[in-house]
């Protein structure tokens, strides 16, 4: 009797060691995936554009939000979306989404250079005639640089697929980058 009464002490004590083990060892875990969660959110910038151009019969507004994750203080990596709402009075009207992934390199504090692949959706309705409505996706692959300052980057960027992009009229297009 006194032998199962040592053994029940025992198992009573592996039992606890295990149960407050494991628990303090749960406590230690959350506290690191807390730590690493926080660290990550510190590395994190969001930001985008916004772009409004209005003419005689003429609109043009964008929206383009984006984050990014910076690495170090020389590279960042980042997505983004973009939705483009264009307009000529009596002409078409045309609607444009999708996404983007964008890689940033910082070489020195002031230079930022930049490669972003872009797909859009285009969805273009002529007006007065259904049947000349077009719908396709689009490819841009852009490599800029630009100079910047604190959060704002201003520069220019070269589209390398412009002989197949139908959306943009020019391969070289300026940008403005604010990332917070």
């Amino acid at each position: 009797m006194k032998k199962n009464h040592q053994l029940a002490i025992l198992r009573t004590f592996l039992i606890s060691i295990t149960l407050f083990s494991s628990g303090f060892l749960s406590a230690q875990q959350q506290t690191i995936d807390s730590q690493s969660q926080s660290d990550f959110w510190k590395k994190v910038q969001f930001g985008g554009g916004i772009g409004l151009s209005f003419a005689t019969g003429y609109t043009d507004i964008s929206l383009a939000p984006s984050a990014i994750y910076n690495f170090n203080q020389y590279i960042a990596l980042g997505l983004g979306a973009q939705y483009i709402y264009v307009k000529q009075k009596n002409y078409y009207a045309s609607h444009l989404y999708g996404g983007s992934v964008i890689g940033l390199f910082n070489p020195i504090n002031e230079i930022q250079l930049s490669a972003e692949l872009e797909q859009l959706r285009v969805n273009v309705d002529l007006d007065g005639s259904n049947s000349n409505s077009q719908d396709y996706w689009n490819t841009g692959l852009f490599l800029g640089a630009g100079y910047r300052t604190g959060n704002v980057t201003i520069g220019a960027r070269y589209n390398v697929l412009n002989d197949n992009n139908k959306v943009y009229g020019n391969a070289f297009t300026p940008f403005a980058r604010v990332y917070f």
